[in-house]
Order: structure tokens, then C-alpha cells, then sequence
């Protein structure tokens, strides 16, 4: 008898285990897709369409921001980035949210330059009141906002963005006074901690990193991960938009807010915060409805709401940061829909 073992036998439930734990979102994505194409090939297709459409659209973001966060990791440029942030709270909290209300990214756009800042050690407080304004208004934003809803709509629209990213970035920077969300990244996606690792520890920059092949190794290490990272959850996203746009029609989730009053806002808020709604699709919308009697307040909380959590966006989320992070972030625009959507009607009322 030879004492030699003979080599185990690799089952197919045990690939089949290996492999989703592993890529268990890439699995999920093509499953998702094989069945749409068995038994719905037509909305398979335009699922499939749909999802490399938008993946296109949102390829700039990816690259850009992906490019800029692998270049700071391997220049040692991250350690300026996140003391750029590190002066007083309020001032970079106001900053940021202010900043946000008048950068051009969508709500899908800005996440992979949150998942840069945060992976750069930018603090949290500051990164939230960002993450929260940017997808709500921009300068084209105001402009159609305008056209179609009004002057009065499109400031008060800017002004819920900018209160909301400074009631997020007051928040988060309070609890992370008390000890909490120290450690807001999920494992693998970066060191973000409350003022940060590359504040904490700084570097010497090397700006042209390409001669050193250490550094270029990393460049390439972390611009693929990031890469492979947001590309799998923006992919789930995506065709999960696909499905709810294709079976739960965006003008019969907005004629479900009809009506005046306090509930109708609230009805909004929480319908708002999972339903996705293009922000430029939505305008004419909720104009149309809001000339039918529907109330101003509740068009600018569902707007509001559904620009910051739209079911892509909060899927990235979810891949980003840990869940107290993720059911904060939902909280805080809840409440900061509703609270809009409020003062807004009280406003109109006066």
C-alpha cells in the first residue's frame, strides 16, 4: 500500500460554492440574465442593451475617478488629498455640500468618486455631505428645473441639496465625535476612516511614479481592483433598473402621489427613495402632475428622494460601506426629503 494520498476530487457543487463566494455579484448578474433570456427574451435583450448603455454612459466617471484614485495611491498624492480636508468641520462640510449641489454627476456617476475619496482617507462627514447634494442638482439641472417647474422650484431644489449634504455631513460628523463609524468601508474596498489613513500617516509624493516599478505595480494593482469592483455592482444595478423601469413604469409610480396635504410628501419621501427616476424624465413628470392639483412639496421631496437613492445608486452604496453606514444614508435622506418636501409646501402656502 502507498502511503502517498491521493489528491481529492473536486466536485461540481464545490467549484459552484468556490465560485460564488468569490464572485458571487458577477454569478448573481448572469443568472439574472440567462433566465430573462430563456423565459422574457425580449426583455432579456433590451435588459442586456439597457445595461451596456449605461455602463457606457458611466464609463468617463469610472475611468476618470478610477484613474485619479490609482494615481494618488501611487504617487502618495492621497496624503494631500485627505489634510485638504482635515481644517475645520463646518467650513469643509458646508464646502463640500456646496460643491456637490454644483458638481455634474448623476446619482450612479458620483460613486466612484466617493468610493475615491473615502479609499483616499477623506473624511466621512465631508464625503457624505458631497455624496448627498451631487445627484440632486447641477447647473443644467437648475436650468430645465427652471423651465419646466419654475425659478421658485429650481431654488428651492438647490437649497434642499445643499441642506441636505450639510444635515448628512453634521450628522455622520457627530456621531464620529462619539466613537462611531470609525471604520465606514466594507473590507477590500479602501481605508477611509474618520480623518483618514494617508492624513494620518503621510507620504512622500512622487509625482512621476512611473519610474519606479513598486509604484507602478500599484498603480495597476489598485486601478484594476476599483475597476473590477464597481464594474460587477454598477452591472447589477443597471439591469435591475432595467427591470423596474420595464415593469413598474416611472408615470405610474408618480400618479400614485396625487393629492395635498402632509401625506402625500411622506408617501413621496418613501416612494422616492427605492423607485428610480431619471432626474430629467421626472421633471415633466411631476410639472404635469403638480398642474393637476398635486402638491409642490411632495414633487420636490420625491425628486429630492429619488435622486439621492435611486436603486442603482443605493446598490453602489450597499457595495461601498458597512450596513450602519448604508441605513444612515438612507435615513438621512429620508428625513431630509420629507423635511424639504415640508418647507416647501408651507413656503408655497404663504
Amino acid at each position: 500500500m502507498s502511503d502517498i494520498p491521493h489528491p481529492q476530487r473536486t466536485s461540481l457543487s464545490d467549484i459552484i460554492r468556490t465560485i460564488w463566494a468569490k464572485e458571487k455579484v458577477w454569478l448573481f448578474a448572469a443568472v439574472l440574465l440567462a433566465a430573462l433570456l430563456i423565459f422574457e427574451p425580449a426583455q432579456g435583450v433590451s435588459s442586456a442593451q439597457f445595461t451596456a448603455i449605461n455602463l457606457r454612459d458611466v464609463a468617463p466617471f469610472l475611468l476618470l475617478s478610477i484613474g485619479i484614485a490609482a494615481y494618488a495611491g501611487a504617487t502618495g498624492a492621497d496624503g494631500l488629498i485627505a489634510r485638504a480636508f482635515t481644517g475645520s468641520p463646518a467650513v469643509m462640510i458646508v464646502i463640500a455640500a456646496i460643491a456637490g449641489g454644483l458638481s455634474p454627476f448623476c446619482s450612479c456617476g458620483v460613486i466612484p468618486l466617493i468610493a475615491a475619496l473615502l479609499a483616499m482617507g477623506v473624511p466621512l462627514s465631508a464625503v457624505m455631505a458631497f455624496w448627498l447634494a451631487s445627484p440632486v442638482m447641477d447647473p443644467s439641472m437648475f436650468v430645465l428645473t427652471t423651465g419646466v417647474l419654475g425659478v421658485e422650484f429650481a431654488i428651492a431644489k438647490t437649497v434642499a441639496a445643499v441642506s441636505l449634504g450639510v444635515l448628512g455631513g453634521v450628522v455622520v460628523h457627530t456621531m464620529s465625535r462619539a466613537g462611531a463609524l470609525s471604520d465606514p468601508l466594507r473590507d477590500g474596498v479602501g481605508n477611509g476612516g474618520c480623518g483618514g489613513a494617508s492624513a494620518r500617516s503621510p507620504k512622500p509624493v512622487v509625482w512621476a511614479f512611473w519610474h519606479d516599478e513598486t509604484r507602478v505595480q500599484k498603480f495597476l494593482r489598485e486601478a484594476l481592483k476599483t475597476t473590477l469592483f464597481l464594474a460587477k455592482w454598477l452591472t447589477v444595478a443597471f439591469l435591475l433598473e432595467s427591470l423596474m423601469l420595464a415593469w413598474l413604469p416611472a408615470d405610474l409610480v408618480a400618479r400614485s402621489l396625487g393629492g395635498t396635504g402632509i401625506a402625500p410628501i411622506g408617501i413621496a419621501t418613501v416612494v422616492g427613495v427605492p423607485a428610480y427616476l431619471n432626474g430629467y424624465a421626472a421633471l415633466p413628470l411631476v410639472g404635469g402632475l403638480i398642474g393637476q392639483g398635486m402638491a409642490p412639496g411632495a414633487g420636490l421631496a420625491f425628486l429630492v428622494a429619488g435622486g439621492v437613492t435611486s436603486l442603482p445608486a443605493a446598490i453602489a452604496v450597499w457595495a461601498l460601506v458597512k450596513r450602519p453606514v448604508f441605513f444612515l444614508y438612507i435615513g438621512i435622506a429620508l428625513a431630509g426629503s420629507f423635511t424639504a418636501g415640508v418647507v416647501f409646501q408651507l413656503w408655497t402656502t404663504l
